[in-house]
């Protein structure tokens, strides 16, 4: 059985990692990594495929940037002709990517199987382009690995038979744990602004980069001058995308004295810093994950989240853009009235174990 595991940016690797890790000790099992080039990352050096304890891609696409339909179409038209050449038996695709829609369509439509992890997430709301993307994944795959029992419950609703359905825990955790173990290895001293964990017993992280909120002017003014109140209390670490970098000079915000903003990071810089913070400040959907799985408090500065386990069990909020929502939020965390939460079933660091013995299965199938 030949595999085709799909990646498009650095978070995406994340996630295959795990399972390509698990598929190295199955034999009857042969992969190729695709990676279709959404996203170009200088950080992503031959040091950070042996950090992922993974080879290099076979191919490399190179679809590179554009409008959603530009960059989709080119991903579409570069993964067609290696799927023409080598006939993979199944692709898997990850999370709610261009490349997650563009690679299951084309697989699709030339009758190979698709399996999608991460299957049955959902935020409910159409403006963004992530939600689309996981919808029209789920209404074509074959398989679905579903990280969350509510997932589960929202592709029963869509009227997917759940013999296809998978509830096998979260392979970004499995990642975590794998990096986390790695981290210990290594001298902390070697990685970006450790000097700045050094020099603060106490500190917040934040990340921002969504279009709803870097995008409008006053949106990104409110948030930021609620930061610079947070940061009153707590001094905050803000590795910039770009994106967010080029709106705060647009719209000429200086950040306050103590919101430290620095490059973006690689993975384990990044994860060096927050695994030991007070709080995360993010937008992102990964970290609202990752600092359930730690046990971390996190306020998501969004409306809605398609994780809500990291709500009901974990250790997330929603709070919105709403400037007494966070410093609300932020109070109880510095008054050590945080919800403890706990981290969710199946996220023990085996979801992609799970994953290959249900691949097994299949192949006896094809």
């Amino acid at each position: 059985m030949k595999i085709f595991l799909i990646a498009g940016a650095r978070p995406n690797f994340m996630k295959i990692a795990p399972i390509a890790r698990a598929l190295d000790s199955h034999n009857p099992l042969t992969y190729k990594i695709v990676h279709t080039g959404q996203h170009y990352d200088q950080n992503m050096s031959d040091i950070f495929f042996q950090e992922l304890g993974i080879r290099q891609p076979d191919y490399h696409l190179g679809a590179g940037g554009g409008t959603h339909a530009q960059q989709t179409a080119r991903i579409m038209t570069g993964f067609e002709d290696i799927c023409t050449n080598e006939r993979p038996d199944m692709v898997i695709v990850v999370g709610d990517v261009n490349s997650t829609l563009a690679c299951s369509v084309v697989a699709k439509k030339m009758q190979i199987k698709v399996a999608h992890v991460e299957a049955g997430l959902r935020s409910f709301d159409l403006s963004m382009p992530e939600e689309i993307n996981r919808m029209v994944t789920d209404a074509i795959s074959d398989l679905f690995f579903v990280t969350e029992e509510q997932g589960m419950v929202n592709l029963i609703k869509e009227g997917k038979p759940e013999s296809a359905l998978h509830f096998v825990g979260h392979v970004m955790i499995d990642n975590l744990f794998y990096q986390l173990k790695k981290l210990e290895e290594m001298d902390p001293e070697t990685l970006p602004y450790n000097d700045f964990k050094q020099a603060h017993s106490d500190y917040g992280v934040v990340t921002l980069h969504r279009p709803s909120n870097v995008d409008n002017r006053d949106v990104f003014e409110g948030i930021m001058g609620t930061l610079a109140k947070v940061s009153e209390s707590l001094p905050l670490i803000f590795p910039i995308h770009p994106r967010t970098r080029k709106n705060m000079e647009v719209f000429g915000i200086e950040p306050a004295d103590n919101v430290h903003l620095v490059e973006p990071l690689s993975y384990m810089a990044f994860l060096n810093l927050w695994k030991d913070a007070e709080v995360a400040l993010t937008d992102s959907g990964g970290l609202q994950e990752e600092t359930t799985a730690l046990g971390i408090p996190c306020l998501t500065i969004r409306e809605n989240t398609e994780r809500p386990i990291t709500i009901t069990e974990g250790t997330n909020e929603l709070v919105g853009t709403s400037r007494e929502a966070i410093l609300n939020a932020f109070g109880r965390i510095i008054a050590r009235e945080w919800k403890q939460g706990q981290r969710p079933k199946f996220w023990d660091g085996r979801a992609s174990e799970r994953i290959v013995e249900i691949l097994k299965g299949e192949r006896v199938k094809i």
